[in-house]
Order: C-alpha cells, then sequence, then structure tokens
C-alpha cells in the first residue's frame, strides 16, 4: 500500500480506536521508511487538546502484526512496573498503546491492513540527526538505561518479529544469491561495493559465532536505536522514553550499541551524495560510548563491553549490505525519494566501515577508557 492509499483509509481506523473528544483533524506524521503515520488531534470537553499517533503497520514487512503487538504490550507493561519503581513517570518514559473498540492493542481493516494507536509523548522532541552532541549522549543514556531496566526480561519469550532481522550471516548469503540472480541487470556498475561486502565475509559472521558459543548473552534488544527514536524532553533536553518498538525481540546489546554508532557517530546524513562528508567521528563515539555504559550500570558482561567496537562496524557494514541488496532487487523494501536513493545509502555506510578500521585501535582505547 502506498502512503495515499494509507491516507484514504485511515478514516475508518480512527473510528475504530475511540477517544474522548472531539476529532480537530490529522496530517501525516514524521518520516519513517516503514509504516504510515498519522498525527490525530482532539478537543476535550474543558478546551484542552489531546493529540494520538496512529500507525498503519507494513505488515509486508512486519508478517506477523500480532505477534509484534504482543512484544510491544509485553516490553512496555514491564517498563512500566520498572518505571514505577523507580519513581518515574509510566505515561512520558514508555510508549502507551491504545486498545481498539474491540480491545485488542490493533484493528485490522477490511482489506487487511494493520493498524495501532499510542497516546502522544507531549513536551518532547525528536531529531533525525546530532544537532547537539548532549543530546547525542543523552540518547546514549536513554538506550543503555533500556538495557538495564530490560536486564531481566525474559528474552527468549518475545517473538522474532522480522526473521533473522540483524543475523548478518544469512543476508551476507542472501546478498550473494541477490548479486547471482541480478534480475534488475544493476550488478555489473556497482562491482566496488559488491566487493567491499564480499571481501569482509568475516564481518558478517563474528557476532552470531560468539553468540551460539555463548559467550555474547541473548537480550531483549530494540534493533532500530537511532537518535529519532529517543523523545528529549523540550524543556530540560533529557531523554525520556524509547520509542519505535516494532523491532524489540531477542538479539545481542552490542547491535544495539552499534546501530546508534553508525547513526549518530557519523559526519554526514544517511543518504550524503559527497563521501568527503563521511566519516565516524571519535569525538561522538566517545560521547555515546561513556553514555551508554553509564545507562547500562553494569548490566553487560566484560566480553559485551570489549565487543562494542565491533557491534558498530558489524551493523554499519549489515546496514550498507541491506541497502545495496535492496538496490539490486529493485528498491522493494526501503523507500526511496530519488534514483539511486539506495546505492547512496549504502556507500555511506562503507566509506564508515573503512573509517572505523582506520580508527580501530583507537575506538578499542575509547571502551576500554570507560569499561
Amino acid at each position: 500500500m502506498t502512503r495515499e492509499e494509507a491516507c484514504m483509509k485511515k478514516d475508518d481506523a480512527i473510528k475504530h480506536f475511540p477517544h474522548e473528544g472531539k476529532l480537530l483533524g490529522y496530517d501525516l506524521y514524521g518520516n519513517g521508511h516503514i509504516n504510515d503515520t498519522f498525527l490525530l488531534e482532539y478537543e476535550l470537553c474543558d478546551g484542552n487538546i489531546k493529540k494520538v499517533i496512529l500507525q498503519r503497520m507494513n505488515h509486508e514487512i512486519f508478517k506477523k502484526p500480532i505477534e509484534l503487538m504482543e512484544n510491544i504490550l509485553g516490553v512496555t507493561s514491564f517498563l512500566k512496573e520498572k518505571i514505577i519503581e523507580n519513581g518515574g513517570d509510566p505515561e512520558r518514559e514508555t510508549l502507551n498503546v491504545i486498545t481498539s473498540d474491540e480491545g485488542l492493542p490493533y484493528y485490522q481493516d477490511v482489506d487487511g491492513n494493520y493498524w495501532r494507536a499510542y497516546r502522544f509523548i507531549e513536551g518532547a522532541t525528536s531529531f533525525d540527526t546530532v544537532e547537539n552532541p548532549e543530546d547525542f549522549y543523552e540518547s546514549a543514556v536513554a538506550f543503555g538505561h533500556f538495557q538495564r531496566l530490560l536486564a531481566d526480561y525474559p528474552a527468549k519469550t518475545l517473538h522474532e518479529t522480522i526473521e533473522g532481522f540483524h543475523d548478518t550471516a544469512a543476508r551476507f548469503k542472501r546478498f550473494e544469491q541477490v548479486v547471482a540472480e541480478d534480475k534488475c541487470g544493476r550488478a555489473a556498475a556497482v562491482q566496488n561495493e559488491i566487493q567491499f561486502v564480499l571481501k569482509r565475509k568475516e564481518v558478517a559472521e563474528t557476532l552470531g559465532a560468539m553468540q551460539r558459543a555463548g559467550e555474547l548473552p541473548l537480550r531483549v534488544t530494540h534493533n532500530d536505536t537511532k537518535l529519532n527514536n529517543i523523545m528529549l524532553d523540550d524543556k530540560t533536553h533529557k531523554a525520556i522514553c524509547v520509542i519505535d518498538l516494532d523491532t524489540v525481540m531477542p538479539g545481542l546489546a552490542i547491535n544495539d550499541f552499534g546501530d546508534s554508532i553508525r547513526f549518530g557517530a557519523s559526519t554526514g546524513a544517511e543518504d550524503e551524495i559527497d563521501l568527503s562528508k563521511i566519516e565516524c567521528d571519535m569525538k561522538l563515539f566517545e560521547l555515546y560510548t561513556k553514555g551508554f555504559i553509564q545507562g547500562c550500570n553494569g548490566s553487560l558482561t566484560q566480553k559485551e563491553l570489549e565487543m562494542l567496537p565491533m557491534g558498530a562496524k558489524v551493523m554499519t557494514y549489515e546496514c550498507g549490505m541491506r541497502f545495496l541488496t535492496d538496490y539490486l532487487e529493485g528498491d522493494v523494501y526501503f523507500r526511496i525519494h530519488r534514483e539511486g536513493h539506495n546505492l547512496d545509502r549504502c556507500r555511506t555506510q562503507f566509506k564508515l566501515v573503512a573509517d572505523m578500521e582506520q580508527k580501530w585501535d583507537t575506538m578499542n582505547e575509547i571502551v576500554k577508557k570507560y569499561m
């Protein structure tokens, strides 16, 4: 379904998430790649405005939306208990799911689309890029704190909402298959990028092998730890809530760390065309490392801490491989806004990987400093 089609379907979905007050209006919200998101505004009897987030879940990507919502309910309910124990505000410090008129955490329309609604978190903002280093630090503390709060959650009970999402070795095999098939005839023009992936096969296999050997524990992971999935309080600029829990499932904590670094410590946009602008900023890497370890507050093992730089390298490599795979398949997964958009995205990731390789000793020394 296109975003335009989702706009046409939203009126029906709105009716199935009853809210107090009069609906004043709605508009598209955010710039996510996957789901279609709308911001609804309701006027209450006292004249105040209540906001609600309505989303159409992309069930072509998230093929098991009911299991996905079971994960979100389980994790947010657990987080609420922890937040209350710590004297926090569960209305602002975790997502709050609004049930449909059938008492379910989702609504399925006649065309098979799945919708959900959340309470809007007032007085807070998320940022797409690192505008202030302190905000990046706050996001690190928040994602580390997320790990600490969920350290006792039975990770194995969560559904795998996207099978093999961070199985980098499996993605490597899929990449080889896509290159061999070359169904869009694009491979010949991107041989440099293809060879970059193929020459780093061991990067794809490292973390999975360590997890199978018991060196890295299975944990509840967010799996999309970009800066824009953290809400920062507008007044204090402190991180208050981790959002976008669609990919919460069993995984490796160092992958969550690594995804933050690949996105937030880059000196350029994810789709920057001028690669001379792209490098992994060691000041930002150190700031995030400090905040993440502080937020985890002893919940990670010694081995996990030692492997944080590898988490950054693997997640950046994997993301670049995913962008390149999608480009070779005809841009069927990530939403694009121009010709070659996914190719531009993959090139920024590979430039970051190469830069990390040049700065590998520095990255390890920084981690040791805060261990």
